[in-house]
């Protein structure tokens, strides 16, 4: 303790020494007080206090000294107001927007910027303390005063949106990209997600023309520049094993374009960092299940009392005739599900969750604390979100359902299912969703197997022992790498591997079960024959390069090599994996987009709309996006229901239909020794456009 006491006391002096010139005041923590309740106290953001304070991204203990930015005082030390009325100032609240907030003080939008310049670079955000100018003020920032009014410049401006590039931005606007970067040099390199461009020049002189407002007024909408919203910030914490290629994926941004919203992350990406991304990058769309009111078509039942995260509806599911064969084809056409359903008699769904109860109300330190420590516990309150979500969407289908959920208490090696089905608790469900543990899973459908209730195990990636009602739900790895080799075969592809001694199961499983598969050599030191990868390729045939290891100057051999032989022939990289060293600052995104980089998935990583619907749904109900758990909570919860009520058993449905959800895909097979495994992997591949797109 006395050498992390020793280093918090380091770093506070450095960082007192750093801003003892701005204007921050230090303030001393009182107990059981969170960095968000002081932040809410000071009316600043939790992201203002990280940036003084780097240490309490790890929590803060009583007592600690922070140093706290003076709200709104940063941003407007530079603005002299020479208004002739007195000031006020207003606390942003959620859903008001700056045309509501000009309307209602009666002053400009050019006005309201003066007085508030943050305004400008981060958007309208709620909670922000804003300076109110009186109605007839003029405000000028510092060194404006020397400018006169007649022949003063007036700007267009717009703010960079994710996905937008300079050769759109430009067009819109009816210039050229060198123009645009004449105007804008820091552009010249890269276009940063939130920068504020400056799009014309000098305007007609006008006491009320200004900038772009970030909610235009209706009868200016049809100006494109003046439609543009501002872009708005959100804080993200960075989960565990995530990478600059993880979250780029996720918020559609470039590793630039990340470090230049978070200067920390020059330093690389570390769990618990709370970073600063754009918080609209959910396209809005319409509500797919939302309309109708829910009537008690779902019955919902909980065993135990547990304090349920915020309710929310959305999601939609779409059916697909099975594809009989395991080979990967040709997308079946695509049915909606609301046309498929037959089926009026009510069914049972129970839900087993590792909630713990009993340890939990026993653990004296607290369910925050527990919270802060317990993975297990947030992965199933995560799961339980997403299953919440599906449950309100099966209300507002009028679905004839009802829903139980019971505390599984589940340990590696033991589960409450023994005494829920002495209880009968279990014995008349349609379909029993958990446990988690793969031998709890495998413990419950054998118990239930003389009742013939099908248990879908959600989580599990464990290969399961034959139990004829037992539904393993994510693909197995050899599945889902015969998933790609199927496909490259089907393309009638050259395949080639590049494989790192290291990675000997790898080299074993092509041995073994892809035949035809020809190994690039290796020296005798175990870096790559170049020479020899550039004879195995075709000239007539699209070469697929199969890329296996973590060393990165053999990755960056591989790719020089397939970017040179693309001048002579077709080559697209691919690998099995997730493949962390990819994400580093020494391999070029740029090259493994030219060689349109392949690899098999259980998610889809999809835009499309059915999954912005859901994102932005749980983000409006549970104030965060969706993680892995909540989204598969979902998933397998919604296709649950959706079988049973398709006029058939859920294990006729298994033989019969192919399911695809918001990231998932179902797509059963019976095992040749007993029980039902699953097949739905996606095959993904950066497009030229360097967005993430499914193979066909």
């Amino acid at each position: 303790m006395k050498y992390y006491s020793t280093l918090f006391l380091l770093v506070f002096f450095i960082t007192c020494s750093a801003f003892s010139q701005g204007k921050a005041i230090k303030y001393t923590v009182s107990s059981g007080e969170t960095v968000n309740q002081i932040a809410q106290k000071f009316k600043v953001t939790p992201f203002d206090i990280y940036e003084l304070n780097p240490d309490a991204r790890n929590g803060v203990k009583p007592n600690t000294v922070l140093l706290i930015p003076a709200a709104g005082k940063k941003e407007t030390a530079a603005v002299k107001s020479t208004a002739s009325a007195k000031a006020t100032t207003h606390e942003v609240q959620p859903k008001e927007t700056l045309f509501g907030l000009e309307k209602k003080y009666g002053i400009s939008d050019e006005a309201l910027k003066a007085a508030n310049p943050f305004l400008v670079t981060d958007g309208l955000q709620p909670g922000q303390t804003l300076t109110i100018p009186g109605k007839g003020s003029v405000s000028k920032t510092a060194g404006s005063e020397k400018k006169k009014d007649k022949g003063a410049e007036k700007y267009v401006y717009h703010d960079v949106q994710p996905k937008e590039t300079k050769f759109g931005i430009a067009k819109q606007y009816g210039i050229s990209i060198e123009e645009l970067e004449k105007r804008n040099p820091e552009i010249a390199a890269s276009l940063p997600v939130g920068y504020r461009l400056t799009i014309k020049g000098t305007a007609p002189k006008t006491e009320t023309a200004a900038p772009v407002t970030t909610a235009a007024k209706p009868e200016e909408t049809k100006k494109p520049a003046e439609s543009k919203k501002a872009v708005t910030y959100m804080e993200y914490q960075v989960k565990p094993k995530e990478t600059f290629y993880s979250l780029g994926r996720v918020f559609h941004l470039t590793q630039e374009e990340l470090v230049a919203l978070n200067p920390s992350l020059s330093e690389g990406v570390k769990e618990g960092m709370v970073l600063k991304v754009p918080a609209g990058y959910v396209a809005p769309a319409p509500i797919i299940a939302q309309s109708q009111p829910a009537e008690k078509s779902v019955q919902t039942s909980v065993e135990k009392p547990i304090e349920k995260p915020a309710e929310s509806s959305g999601g939609g599911i779409k059916i697909v005739d099975k594809v009989k064969s395991e080979t990967v084809s040709a997308d079946p056409e695509v049915v909606e599900l609301t046309k498929k359903r037959g089926q009026n008699e009510r069914k049972k769904v129970v839900l087993l969750l590792p909630f713990n109860l009993a340890k939990l109300q026993s653990d004296t330190t607290g369910t925050a604390a527990r919270l802060k420590t317990d993975k297990f516990l947030n992965m199933t309150l995560d799961f339980y979100s997403g299953a919440m979500m599906a449950i309100d969407s099966a209300k507002a289908l009028k679905l004839p359902i009802d829903v139980s959920i019971y505390d599984s208490q589940e340990t590696k090696t033991t589960s409450n299912i023994s005494n829920l089905i002495a209880q009968n608790k279990l014995q008349e469900a349609d379909a029993v969703v958990g446990p988690f543990y793969q031998n709890n899973a495998e413990s419950a459908a054998n118990s239930l197997r003389l009742y013939n209730v099908p248990v879908i195990s959600p989580l599990s990636k464990d290969a399961a022992n034959p139990i004829d009602n037992l539904y393993q739900t994510i693909p197995s790895n050899d599945v889902v790498r015969n998933a790609v080799f199927d496909y490259m075969r089907a393309k009638n592809g050259n395949i080639v591997a590049v494989v790192d001694k290291k990675k000997e199961s790898v080299i074993s499983y092509i041995k073994q079960n892809q035949k035809g598969v020809v190994f690039a050599a290796l020296t005798e030191t175990g870096a790559l024959d170049v020479a020899n990868l550039k004879s195995l390729l075709l000239p007539n045939r699209l070469n697929y390069v199969v890329m296996e290891t973590a060393n990165t100057a053999m990755i960056k051999t591989v790719i020089k090599a397939l970017t040179d032989s693309q001048k002579t022939c077709q080559v697209q990289l691919v690998i099995l994996e997730p493949n962390s060293t990819l994400d580093t600052d020494e391999i070029s995104f740029d090259n493994l987009v030219k060689l349109k980089l392949m690899y098999p998935s259980v998610t889809r990583d999809s835009d499309d709309q059915s999954v912005s619907i859901f994102k932005k749904e749980y983000k409006l109900k549970n104030k965060t996006y969706p993680n892995t758990y909540a989204t598969r909570g979902f998933d397998v919860t919604f296709d649950t229901m959706m079988r049973l009520v398709q006029g058939k058993t859920y294990q006729e449905t298994a033989d019969l239909m192919t399911t695809q959800q918001v990231d998932n895909k179902f797509q059963f097979y019976k095992k040749e020794d007993g029980g039902h495994a699953n097949k739905g992997v996606y095959i993904l591949y950066y497009d030229s456009d360097l967005t993430l797109k499914e193979a066909n």
